[in-house]
């Protein structure tokens, strides 16, 4: 399997991207996602910063995708996804359907992200035909059902097609909103939000009334309130998936890479989960001996 470092969801200050591009020049990952997907306003890095860290990231023996934005809210932010789909250099990975479009008219292949609502082999199969090569599927998405929908493939010709991306580790991005969760729970209009989320470089918890952490909000994206882990769960994607993701997170991302890809096990803590990975409750840890050891936040 390859190891891939997936778009930073969090927004984070311009000197502090650059800086975990620098280490991730240097890490064990192959593959690197580059590129905003959550929210148009934040613009610290405009696209030739991203085509810059993208030009030394490939110079360093990386493969550089550019990711797109997962929800299209005005021309603006469309017409920055087509900039994106024209790089003409970079393998782009699509998020939207309209950044699918621009990409099977321009004939060149590409990545199907996350939040591409893609459950079956003839989804696949159709997309295919429109250029995908790469498939992260759903995170929601459990063993079986990835080895049912790759079953199929296989029925009808296609499995050998494209590669298999899995979110394996980090917060799950779950929904997105016209509204952003992160204003408002600073009494900020959206439009007036004064770029708040940098407050946030981990998102801002959410709980229930009985304490128990449920999300995390990241602007206009609701993320899991626990963390996703399936780092004892390696042997089981075998012949089923070809690239494991890890989602950046503001500390010890490059610690989690390392023992993913040397396999090193470890038991989970009490803030992380690897419930939908076995068809179960995402707050529900399956076969993981729990720990209130230090939370790798």
């Amino acid at each position: 399997m390859q190891y891939s470092l997936g778009p930073i969801l969090y927004f984070w200050p311009k000197a502090q991207v650059e800086q975990f591009y620098d280490k991730a020049a240097q890490s064990e990952a192959e593959i690197i996602y580059l590129g905003e997907t959550v929210c148009s306003k934040r613009r610290q890095l405009k696209m030739s910063d991203y085509i810059a860290i993208a030009k030394a990231l490939a110079d360093r023996g990386k493969e550089v995708i550019l990711s797109t934005m997962t929800l299209l809210e005005a021309p603006s932010e469309l017409a920055q996804v087509r900039k994106y789909c024209e790089n003409g250099e970079f393998l782009v990975e699509a998020n939207d359907m309209a950044a699918v479009n621009y990409l099977r008219k321009l004939k060149v292949p590409f990545v199907a992200g996350p939040a591409l609502n893609i459950y079956n082999h003839r989804t696949l199969d159709l997309l295919l035909k429109q250029g995908m090569k790469r498939w992260c599927m759903p995170v929601e998405l459990s063993k079986d059902k990835l080895s049912e929908i790759l079953s199929k493939c296989d029925a009808i010709g296609i499995k050998d097609r494209f590669e298999v991306e899995l979110f394996s580790y980090g917060h799950l991005p779950l929904a997105y909103s016209a509204r952003c969760f992160t204003a408002r729970s600073e009494n900020r209009a959206k439009d007036n939000c004064e770029l708040c989320c940098l407050n946030y470089p981990r998102g801002r918890v959410a709980s229930s009334q009985e304490g128990q952490t449920l999300f995390v909000l990241n602007g206009i994206q609701t993320m899991s309130g626990y963390r996703y882990n399936l780092i004892n769960d390696l042997k089981t994607m075998e012949g089923l998936v070809d690239i494991v993701r890890i989602s950046p997170e503001a500390a010890n991302t490059f610690e989690a890479l390392t023992n993913f890809v040397h396999s090193n096990s470890t038991s989970l803590t009490a803030y992380e989960t690897n419930g939908y990975w076995h068809q179960i409750a995402g707050l529900t840890p399956f076969g993981a001996n729990l720990t209130h050891a230090r939370v790798m936040s």
